[in-house]
């Protein structure tokens, strides 16, 4: 490899100290690289270009940011955990400098997960997580929903989650959804305390198109990842499908690790990244 992106949680000091840490080890291999804020997604996403390998270090929230920042370029990600849970981080940060060595030489493997894009008037976001819709207040909202053209319910709830296979391990199974293979490329729709309406959650396929409409006269928030958020106006409709765009991660597990460590990483400690 030729150049290689770090980008670090920004809050963390431990993470601002293994970026520096990783620049010195690359410059030593006589490897380009840069590194960055991943939250500054402006500033990163030009030096995308010409970058092999993106280096996440934080945890799952940094490689949220790290997904859009590498869109449409589909650089492959490695997740370095500073965290508790990291669902789709892939090594802790004590051990990366020792195992770098043997990825920078071509072992591991890449694994493709899919993207959620969501698509409000002449815009567009994408997300590798899930796209909700959620009450502005502590109150409920009325949200009509349509699945390929077709009137599927009004919900009643505090809200409604469009999650992606990844995004199935996150606020979808908090909600009581599912749980998918992470390279599956099925919709997860997940009302959030649905009052009126299916309160079951709907797995979809991956050709689905959704409709999302919000009542007259009532007010929500598009969350895109839980990251960014963007209010809504009533009547406004909101369409979720599958991105044409994907996250690609570099692994060093073996393709089973997803069963192995569910159940250690659902019983263990969440933690905000």
């Amino acid at each position: 490899m030729k150049r290689i992106g770090i980008l670090y949680h920004p809050l963390r000091e431990k993470a601002r100290d293994l970026a520096e840490k990783l620049e010195e080890f690359l410059s030593s291999r006589g490897i380009s690289s840069w590194r960055c804020s991943a939250w500054h997604e402006d500033k990163a996403k030009p030096q995308v270009a010409g970058t092999e390998l993106i280096l996440s270090i934080g945890g799952d929230g940094t490689i949220l940011h790290a997904a859009r920042i590498v869109i449409p370029l589909s650089v492959p990600i490695l997740g370095i955990n500073l965290g508790r849970l990291g669902f789709i981080t892939e090594i802790d940060g004590n051990d990366v400098l020792s195992a770098l060595p043997d990825l920078l030489d071509g072992k591991g493997w890449i694994e493709e997960r899919a993207m959620l894009e969501a698509q409000v008037a002449d815009r567009s976001f994408h997300a590798l997580n899930d796209v909700v819709l959620h009450s502005v207040a502590v109150r409920l909202v009325n949200i009509e929903a349509k699945i390929d053209v077709t009137v599927l319910t009004t919900y009643r709830a505090d809200g409604i989650i469009a999650a992606s296979a990844t995004g199935s391990t996150s606020y979808s199974l908090a909600s009581g959804g599912p749980i998918l293979h992470p390279q599956s490329k099925e919709i997860v729709l997940q009302p959030i305390s649905c009052h009126l309406g299916l309160s079951h959650a709907l797995v979809l396929p991956q050709q689905s198109v959704l409709d999302l409409k919000i009542a007259h006269r009532e007010k929500a928030i598009l969350s895109i990842d839980g990251q960014v958020e963007l209010p809504l106006s009533d009547g406004q409709n909101i369409r979720v499908k599958l991105s044409p765009y994907i996250t690609r991660f570099l692994r060093i597990h073996e393709p089973t690790y997803f069963y192995s460590s569910l159940w250690q990483k659902l019983s263990g400690t969440r933690n905000e990244s």
